[in-house]
């Protein structure tokens, strides 16, 4: 079951995006207001969060800042600001999509489907049992042997890049531009070696003979090892 949950103030607007996205395998929770997204984000997991900008009782901007700080969940942003700095800023402060009203209900279905087909590819919200490991982003809980892990953020985003990536060789630019996306200073390549470096302390059994991150020399590095999802 795919649960959605709809942050639109227009009521007939919210009910037409429910009624175009609703399935046998589509559980939907609609909201109209910023206070009730939270109250359902609460006690509900939700899987894809359609949210509009401009809501009666705040921005649809700071509540994905809210959400960004705990979830990685899919976000499509809903406006009528057609402004090239708001589209800027909705997707750099987390929005995975952003359409404009007034939008086709078929395009927003399609965009919504293509959103959770990557999302299911890169299971990123699952909890991931490897070995005697068991990492679980969404709730940015890591464990080894029972034993709690405790990565910084750096650490998570590039322990989850390479899970992510399993079996594919990433170059050492490509971990740097992905880990440190934010761009809001600048980091070498040294800074990459010394966080990989902590990871494997952190994860692997030997560190200097590591079994999941492998270094392929000239080239960068590598996930290897099995997982499941749960």
């Amino acid at each position: 079951m795919i649960t959605i949950l709809i942050v639109e103030d227009d009521t007939t607007l919210n009910s037409g995006i429910m009624l175009s996205l609703r399935q046998n395998d589509v559980d939907i929770y609609q909201a109209y207001n910023v206070k009730q997204a939270k109250q359902i984000l609460c006690e509900k997991k939700i899987e894809l969060i359609i949210l509009d900008v401009n809501l009666p009782d705040g921005s649809g901007f700071e509540l994905c800042k809210e959400i960004r700080q705990a979830s990685q969940v899919p976000i499509i942003f809903l406006t009528a600001n057609d402004m090239e700095i708001d589209i800027v800023t909705g997707l750099e402060i987390g929005g995975d999509d952003y359409i404009i009203k007034p939008f086709s209900l078929i395009v927003l279905r399609a965009r919504v489907r293509a959103i959770l087909r990557r999302v299911r590819d890169i299971k990123f919200d699952n909890k991931i049992t490897i070995d005697n490991m068991v990492f679980n982003f969404e709730a940015m809980v890591f464990t080894k042997n029972g034993e709690v892990l405790v990565l910084s953020k750096t650490e998570q985003k590039l322990l989850k890049f390479l899970l992510n990536n399993k079996g594919s060789i990433l170059s050492r630019s490509q971990l740097v531009d992905k880990v440190w996306s934010d761009g809001s200073e600048y980091v070498d390549e040294n800074a990459l070696t010394v966080s990989v470096s902590r990871l494997r302390n952190k994860i692997e059994d030997n560190p200097n003979c590591p079994k999941y991150i492998k270094t392929i020399y000239g080239m960068g590095y590598m996930w290897v090892g099995g997982e499941s999802f749960e």
